[in-house]
């Protein structure tokens, strides 16, 4: 048996930047890790099994990860068991953190002796493929707070010096990725508030000895949330009002619906923005 953890990702902001080859599709934008995520196992099997918490999952892009790396090895399958505290569908960016680590697992389970940049690609391109995610990957190969403003390079990034500090959310419901992957009118609607965001995420980086920078970075988010149409959730919309009205800062979980601040508010649980990255366990 091996084991890796992945963390968790908070997307703040992202534009999609679409390609033909998945390996080249990815997003920009700006994104945090948390210090939940993803812990999994895997052993050999008589097929492939995927569990989420106990309980038989069909989880396509974990599938496509294990079928690449065991391609050209003798095996009739592998079991992945996969647990965390932080529920799918709701913006935590769990399918990636479950590539990711369910390839740093298998990689040493089966010696395939692949470096991390490339485990990282084959989770990412699972991701593109199936539809799970286009950016949440690059945040967990890295952790930490990042931006994303170099396009056709789907693990590039920035690191904000962002401290580890406590992050509260609270979720209402999931948002599925690949339906807002499959709407042209959204999609267009998504990149043009993006491409405002990014505009004020390059300005920001100028100046990152900014003690307000992390508050700054959320206004950007807010903004974003509303001028892309994703923030309609009316739970959601109260929620960020009152932090505001209270004197915190607060956005949109991308994608879900669910709220992120800096402050304590009703109903929310207490997590902490952490630095650490995808690694072996």
């Amino acid at each position: 048996m091996a084991s890796a953890f992945a963390p968790g990702n908070i997307s703040c902001v992202f534009k999609i930047i679409p390609h033909a080859d998945p390996a080249r599709m990815h997003s920009l934008g700006m994104g945090f890790t948390i210090t939940e995520g993803v812990q999994t196992s895997v052993s050999e099997h008589h097929q492939t099994q995927v569990l989420f918490n106990g309980e038989d999952i069909n989880f396509p892009t974990v599938r496509a990860v294990v079928d690449r790396l065991i391609q050209n090895i003798d095996t009739t399958g592998i079991k992945v068991n996969l647990t965390s505290p932080l529920p799918l569908g709701c913006g935590f960016g769990l399918s990636g953190a479950a590539s990711l680590a369910t390839a740093y697992a298998l990689n040493k389970l089966i010696g395939t002796q692949k470096e991390n940049e490339e485990l990282a690609m084959i989770a990412h391109v699972a991701e593109v493929e199936n539809r799970t995610g286009l950016g949440d990957v690059c945040s967990q190969y890295h952790g930490g707070c990042l931006v994303k403003l170099k396009e056709g390079a789907p693990l590039v990034a920035d690191k904000l010096p962002i401290p580890d500090q406590p992050i509260y959310y609270r979720y209402f419901g999931p948002i599925q990725t690949s339906e807002v992957l499959r709407n042209s009118e959204q999609t267009k609607r998504i990149n043009r508030a993006a491409d405002t965001a990014l505009a004020a995420l390059q300005r920001l980086t100028h100046t990152p000895s900014n003690p307000e920078l992390f508050t700054a970075c959320f206004a950007v988010a807010k903004q974003f949330s509303a001028e892309s149409g994703l923030l309609s959730d009316a739970r959601v919309i109260n929620t960020v009002d009152q932090i505001e009205a209270a004197g915190g800062a607060a956005s949109m979980i991308m994608l879900g619906n669910g709220v992120f601040s800096t402050h304590a508010f009703d109903g929310a649980t207490e997590t902490q923005l952490s630095k650490n990255p995808a690694r072996l366990i």
